[in-house]
Protein backbone atom coordinates (compact mmCIF):
# COMPACT_ATOMS: atom_id res chain seq x y z
CA UNK A 1 0.00 0.00 0.00
CA UNK A 2 1.38 3.39 -0.94
CA UNK A 3 1.71 6.26 1.49
CA UNK A 4 -1.13 8.10 -0.27
CA UNK A 5 -3.48 5.10 0.11
CA UNK A 6 -2.55 4.78 3.77
CA UNK A 7 -3.17 8.47 4.37
CA UNK A 8 -6.54 8.22 2.59
CA UNK A 9 -7.60 5.27 4.72
CA UNK A 10 -6.46 7.02 7.87
CA UNK A 11 -8.44 10.09 6.84
CA UNK A 12 -11.53 7.96 6.14
CA UNK A 13 -11.14 6.19 9.48
CA UNK A 14 -10.91 9.53 11.30
CA UNK A 15 -13.95 10.80 9.37
CA UNK A 16 -15.95 7.70 10.32
CA UNK A 17 -15.03 8.12 13.99
CA UNK A 18 -15.93 11.81 13.92
CA UNK A 19 -19.23 10.95 12.22
CA UNK A 20 -20.01 8.42 14.97
CA UNK A 21 -19.23 10.99 17.67
CA UNK A 22 -21.37 13.65 16.01
CA UNK A 23 -24.25 11.23 15.59
CA UNK A 24 -24.00 10.25 19.26
CA UNK A 25 -24.27 13.92 20.19
CA UNK A 26 -27.26 14.36 17.89
CA UNK A 27 -28.93 11.33 19.49
CA UNK A 28 -28.36 12.83 22.96
CA UNK A 29 -29.79 16.18 21.85
CA UNK A 30 -32.84 14.46 20.33
CA UNK A 31 -33.44 12.63 23.60
CA UNK A 32 -33.15 15.89 25.55
CA UNK A 33 -35.59 17.59 23.16
CA UNK A 34 -38.16 14.82 23.64
CA UNK A 35 -37.84 15.03 27.43
CA UNK A 36 -38.10 18.83 27.36
CA UNK A 37 -41.19 18.68 25.14
CA UNK A 38 -42.74 16.14 27.51
CA UNK A 39 -42.13 18.49 30.46
CA UNK A 40 -43.54 21.41 28.48
CA UNK A 41 -46.70 19.46 27.68
CA UNK A 42 -47.11 18.46 31.34
CA UNK A 43 -47.20 22.17 32.18
CA UNK A 44 -49.52 23.08 29.32
CA UNK A 45 -51.91 20.28 30.34
CA UNK A 46 -52.13 21.91 33.78
CA UNK A 47 -52.77 25.25 32.09
CA UNK A 48 -55.55 23.61 30.07
CA UNK A 49 -57.21 22.27 33.21
CA UNK A 50 -56.89 25.65 34.92
CA UNK A 51 -58.45 27.39 31.90
CA UNK A 52 -61.27 24.85 31.64
CA UNK A 53 -62.08 25.09 35.34
CA UNK A 54 -62.23 28.87 35.12
CA UNK A 55 -64.05 29.23 31.79
CA UNK A 56 -61.03 30.77 30.09
CA UNK A 57 -60.55 30.33 26.34
CA UNK A 58 -58.19 27.57 25.14
CA UNK A 59 -56.17 29.99 23.01
CA UNK A 60 -54.52 33.27 23.99
CA UNK A 61 -53.59 35.06 20.74
CA UNK A 62 -51.97 38.01 22.55
CA UNK A 63 -49.63 35.73 24.50
CA UNK A 64 -48.93 33.66 21.40
CA UNK A 65 -47.88 36.80 19.52
CA UNK A 66 -45.52 37.83 22.32
CA UNK A 67 -44.08 34.32 22.51
CA UNK A 68 -43.46 34.22 18.76
CA UNK A 69 -41.64 37.56 18.88
CA UNK A 70 -39.60 36.35 21.87
CA UNK A 71 -38.73 33.05 20.20
CA UNK A 72 -37.76 34.78 16.94
CA UNK A 73 -35.34 36.99 18.89
CA UNK A 74 -33.93 34.00 20.76
CA UNK A 75 -33.45 32.23 17.44
CA UNK A 76 -31.63 35.23 15.96
CA UNK A 77 -29.39 35.41 19.04
CA UNK A 78 -28.60 31.69 18.64
CA UNK A 79 -27.94 31.94 14.89
CA UNK A 80 -31.01 29.83 14.14
CA UNK A 81 -33.40 30.69 11.33
CA UNK A 82 -36.21 32.68 13.05
CA UNK A 83 -38.74 31.48 10.46
CA UNK A 84 -37.95 27.88 11.39
CA UNK A 85 -38.23 28.72 15.10
CA UNK A 86 -41.61 30.37 14.51
CA UNK A 87 -42.90 27.38 12.53
CA UNK A 88 -41.72 25.07 15.31
CA UNK A 89 -43.47 27.14 18.01
CA UNK A 90 -46.65 27.42 15.92
CA UNK A 91 -46.71 23.64 15.58
CA UNK A 92 -46.38 23.22 19.35
CA UNK A 93 -48.97 25.90 20.10
CA UNK A 94 -51.50 24.28 17.73
CA UNK A 95 -51.04 21.00 19.59
CA UNK A 96 -51.40 22.71 22.98
CA UNK A 97 -54.60 24.45 21.86
CA UNK A 98 -55.95 21.12 20.61
CA UNK A 99 -55.26 19.64 24.06
CA UNK A 100 -56.87 22.63 25.79
CA UNK A 101 -59.97 22.32 23.61
CA UNK A 102 -60.23 18.63 24.46
CA UNK A 103 -59.85 19.37 28.18
CA UNK A 104 -62.52 22.10 27.96
CA UNK A 105 -64.88 19.75 26.09
CA UNK A 106 -64.33 17.07 28.71
CA UNK A 107 -65.09 19.60 31.45
CA UNK A 108 -68.27 20.63 29.61
CA UNK A 109 -67.11 24.13 28.68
Amino acid sequence: MSMSEAETRLGESQAVEELKALRASIDNIDAALVHMLAERFKCTQKVGVLKANNDLPPADPAREKIQIERLRQLACDANLDPDFAEKFLNFIVREVIRHHEAIAAEAGN
